[in-house]
């Protein structure tokens, strides 16, 4: 293991270490205007940038005393103090800092500069920190010796014990007001306080502390500002820096990327939960720094970078017209008939009380029962009296008589396929609602397994399920099965995640379920080229394993407890699905509605932002308002609006 060659008396004995002050730039700053640049004082190794002096201790002293390097702006301003620990746990295993090298540059060149810090760790036979700064760029990776299963690993900060006497955990330091998340979250705020955790991954619900999940995966990018934002779905002006993960995707084998702040700290820490095996060492996935002219340009930025880097592909070319039809969604209309069921009205159209928070949650479980060929039938009736013919139906939950097996349930469904070639007869498209990773109906040895055995998600590093998935597609999609048009894909965010769960090994998180949805894509071209495969995986990446990103669920309140308009949450959401997948075809969605003016507010927005879907047909789940004929001939202008000014056809 290395060690740091200062005398520990020394070191403890030594003045300390002076920090540049946030907001009066100390090191002077040398910007290059081209490339990189080095400099050296008995303190400081700075290295400097177009738009960064990014200083660090210039010996093992210092380094041991204060493990961090000052990054400063080209105002003099403080943007972070990067720390330069890390934590890599394995299994079994904590990983503590106990000593540091003097930071040394490894290879300078007039385009880039490596800093090299290597460091004596507890887990591992060795560990450094490398961070390679370019004229636009610093980007920072961790490599270990040894072997073991990664457990936790948290970045730009860690636990140490350093010669001082401090121990524990340290961070990087704030020096931003603002942390720009690229997910939707309850409570709204798509900009929060620096001090506010987030979290980006594959694992989510609509339970509390869980709805980050809501895009799985989101880009892995992350907006430092320098302002408040106005309200929760305000994306401020200003100076911005992002940091954002770079690495191959079939590398993200962690389930969560967290931003966890703590007072004017924060560190990043990466959840692989002892499923990824290291034989010999391992390299973290890069983050990189780089300014950006707004919060937008964060995420085109971190798409660009992953792209230059080969890690995901350029824009797609046009699909076929039928994909940009407007859609009817079956769900949202389920929901209805079925809160009037719980208030004992036979009316579907008729005016009820708003839900309570109890019936709310029931009507999400009854609904399902409502996917049903008779109640679809008389909701597609319903709009051709209203003159409001969608180009697309999606049957949703539930047309499966089990999840995972996607096998019809004929009590639901007892002519799927007919009704499909009928809806076919007149130009229309089907797509089927698909539960990503339920195992139901699933053999075990094909499953993600808990401690006690139970099956808890299919497994996409077992081929054997894989094989299976690919037969169930074809059975669903070729003409000789149902001959459906394609998936809308759901509950993507329903990753396993935990370190007592087994599979087979290979894949987890972020990388598994890429997988999944390549398998599912793959499939569905083979039994029907023009297939549709609708997701709400946003990660640049994931581009080629989806042809269409849904803006999903709508949430309600912000921080405060104020409603969030309905079109002002999409709106962002389709910027950030612009930003990152360019060139796909956004699915608008358009449930839950919190009343019908909202709902007639929404329809009248969703033809700028993509694919007009509508979800609702005779009334309005959560305020239990009715739908009539003239709500549903605003729809019906809007979507004769979008057919005129976008050439979208049915066929």
């Amino acid at each position: 293991m290395p060690s740091t060659s200062a005398d520990p008396g020394l070191l403890a004995d030594a003045d300390p270490l002076p920090i540049p002050s946030r907001f009066e730039p100390s090191p002077p700053l040398h910007p290059s205007e081209t490339g990189v640049t080095v400099t050296r004082s008995a303190r400081w190794l700075t290295v400097s940038g177009t738009w960064y002096s990014l200083s660090f201790p210039a010996d093992a002293l210092l380094v041991n005393r204060s493990p961090s390097a000052v990054l400063l702006g080209v105002d003099g301003n403080n943007w972070t103090d990067l720390s330069l620990l890390a934590s890599v746990d394995r299994i079994g295993a904590a990983d503590e800092t106990y000593a540091l090298e003097a930071p040394h540059v490894e290879d300078s060149t007039g385009d880039e500069v490596t800093v090299v810090i290597a460091a004596s760790s507890t887990a591992w036979d060795a560990r450094e920190t490398r961070v390679r700064c370019t004229a636009e760029t610093i980007e920072v990776t961790v490599t270990v010796r040894g072997d073991g299963l990664l457990d936790e690993v948290v970045l730009l900060g860690g636990r140490a014990t350093l010669v001082t006497g401090a121990c524990g955990e340290f961070r990087s330091a704030i020096g931003f007001r603002s942390v720009f998340v690229p997910v939707p979250t309850e409570p709204v705020a798509f900009v929060r306080p620096a001090r506010s955790a987030a979290a980006l991954g594959v694992v989510g619900d609509a339970e509390p502390g869980r709805l980050n999940g809501i895009f799985s995966p989101p880009p892995l990018a992350l907006g430092f500002g320098r302002r408040d934002p106005a309200g929760p779905t305000d994306l401020p002006g200003g100076d911005w820096l992002g940091l954002s993960v770079r690495a191959p995707v079939e590398s993200l084998t962690f389930t969560t990327f967290r931003y966890e702040p703590l007072d004017a700290g924060y560190w990043l820490r990466l959840a692989y939960e002892g499923h990824t095996r290291v034989a010999g060492g391992w390299t973290s996935p890069t983050l990189v720094l780089r300014p950006a002219v707004d919060a937008i340009g964060v995420l085109e930025n971190h798409r660009e970078d992953l792209r230059a880097a080969g890690f995901a592909a350029g824009d797609p070319a046009p699909g076929p017209g039928w994909w940009e039809e407007p859609m009817f969604c079956g769900w949202g209309a389920q929901c209805a008939r079925s809160a009037h069921a719980l208030h004992g009205t036979a009316d579907p159209s008729a005016a009820t009380a708003p839900e309570t928070p109890l019936e709310e949650a029931f009507v999400v479980l009854l609904a399902p029962q409502l996917a049903r060929q008779s109640a679809y039938d008389e909701f597609l009736a319903t709009l051709d009296d209203a003159n409001l013919t969608p180009g697309t139906i999606v049957i949703d939950d539930r047309w499966q008589a089990e999840y995972g097996t996607g096998t019809p349930d004929l009590g639901h469904w007892p002519d799927l396929k007919g009704w499909i070639a009928a809806k076919h007869a007149a130009g229309q498209r089907v797509l089927l609602w698909w539960k990503a990773w339920d195992p139901a109906g699933l053999p075990a040895e094909e499953c993600v397994l808990d401690a006690g055995g139970r099956p808890v998600a299919a497994d996409p590093a077992n081929p054997a399920y894989l094989a299976r998935l690919a037969r169930i597609v074809a059975d669903l999609l070729s003409p000789d099965g149902l001959d459906a048009d394609g998936f809308k894909v759901d509950f993507t965010q329903r990753a396993p995640s935990g370190r007592s769960l087994r599979g087979a090994e290979g894949v987890w998180g972020i990388a598994a379920l890429h997988r999944l949805l390549g398998t599912l894509h793959d499939a569905a071209k083979a039994a029907k080229p023009d297939a549709l495969l609708i997701t709400h995986a946003l990660h640049p990446s994931f581009g080629p394993v989806g042809d269409m990103v849904r803006l999903n669920d709508v949430l309600r309140f912000d921080a405060g407890g104020t409603p969030v308009p309905v079109a002002e949450q999409l709106a962002v959401r389709a910027r950030i699905a612009g930003a990152s997948l360019p060139g796909l075809p956004v699915d608008t969605d358009q449930w839950p509605m919190p009343n019908r003016g909202e709902w007639l507010a929404y329809a009248g927005a969703q033809h700028r932002l993509g694919v007009p879907a509508l979800y609702y047909v005779e009334a309005i789940d959560r305020s239990g308002e009715p739908i009539g004929p003239e709500h549903l001939a605003v729809v019906r202008d809007t979507w004769d609006e979008y057919r005129a000014r976008s050439g979208a056809r049915r066929r």
